[in-house]
């Protein structure tokens, strides 16, 4: 294989509309980006199936199959890596972590991908925790919030690095010298929130590479009132679903108004279009996924319900955090902060 390739492999079981998303999607990103390979690890059953009759540069797809698959409704994620090692999200990760693929991309089980980033790929030197990321156009660039899941108890060093390493992950991507970062908190005076708030919002204020401008409330997500803002897993996901909801309830509700007499149907016909566009840049699935940051390779976790193109997008995501070369910059720069915190004497 010509070495100039990006590798990704990509789970073709995990997700809602498994294994036909992931296979069509595969085939949409290798027709848009002639310089990537793809691995597809699923069952030979499903990827038969879905490949036959189906055009496609053999030379830039290969085939791994797996005989299990981590369903969404694992009753333990942890014992399900552990247990379905020929699963193909398992068998993927592998592949990360033998350096056989440089990136990989799943829709599967949320836990079970965050515990096996970390268990079989391996974290980044000096990382405590992985962050699950998201980003929303809020703006000219992304909001970008973390964590949204991963960790669901956190210590204020997790959220300090939760923000360094965000921060390096904006300025890689977006070009942002100095991203802003923010806490979610109750208020935004100092000194509101739990005690985790506190002793982070003490910390963040002196922390090396990260551009502080303290609280933020869940409100002002949407408000382009900072580049990043970190919490916890749990506020975090709430945060996250809280939006998801908002949003579809808000376009069902405008639908429904709008559909209400023959004047407003006529009215619709001209505005609709401008809300289709609103609400797909609302849509997570839009983004395409979320990259997993701390760990080694470029882990992306796309959306549950990600159709095909949806495939596309995480596959630029991935394509991007591997030309930036973001962990490598995670590894130096965490480094770098030790070592200004020990000279400090912060430790």
């Amino acid at each position: 294989m010509d070495t100039q390739y990006k590798k990704i492999v990509i789970d073709a079981m995990g997700g809602d509309y498994a294994p036909e998303a992931p296979v069509a999607g595969t085939l949409l990103a290798l027709q848009k980006y002639p310089n990537l390979s793809v691995t597809l690890v699923g069952t030979r059953e499903a990827l038969d199936r879905e490949l036959a009759g189906k055009e496609y540069d053999a030379a830039r797809l290969n085939l791994v199959y797996a005989t299990q698959v981590v369903e969404n409704e694992e009753h333990s994620p942890v014992d399900a890596i552990k247990k379905k090692k020929d699963s193909s999200m398992v068998v993927g990760l592998n592949m990360i972590r033998h350096q056989e693929a440089d990136g990989m991309i799943s829709a599967g089980n949320t836990g079970a991908l965050l515990s096996g980033a970390t268990l079989i790929a391996g974290r980044i030197r000096g990382v405590f925790r992985p962050a699950l990321t998201l980003a929303l156009p809020t703006g000219q660039t992304p909001t970008l919030l973390l964590d949204v899941g991963a960790n669901m108890d956190a210590k204020p060093q997790y959220l300090v690095q939760f923000a360094q390493m965000a921060s390096i992950y904006y300025r890689s991507l977006y070009n942002v010298k100095e991203p802003r970062v923010a806490l979610l908190n109750v208020g935004v005076e100092e000194g509101k929130g739990n005690q985790l708030a506190k002793e982070t919002y003490d910390l963040l204020k002196t922390a090396p590479g990260i551009n502080f401008t303290g609280n933020i409330e869940a409100r002002e997500y949407f408000n382009n009132q900072a580049e990043i803002i970190v919490t916890e897993g749990f506020a975090g996901n709430i945060l996250l679903k809280g939006s998801e909801g908002l949003a579809a309830y808000m376009f069902s509700s405008i639908k429904k108004s709008l559909m209400s007499s023959l004047r407003t149907k006529i009215g619709a016909l001209l505005i609709m279009p401008a809300l289709k566009g609103l609400k797909n840049s609302l849509d997570p699935r839009t983004v395409g996924g979320t990259p997993l940051l701390g760990v080694n390779g470029a882990v992306i976790k796309a959306h549950g319900n990600s159709r095909a193109e949806a495939f596309v997008s995480a596959v630029e995501q991935c394509l991007k955090f591997i030309d930036t070369g973001v962990n490598r910059t995670i590894e130096e720069e965490l480094a770098k902060a030790k070592a200004a915190g020990k000279e400090a004497g912060n430790e």
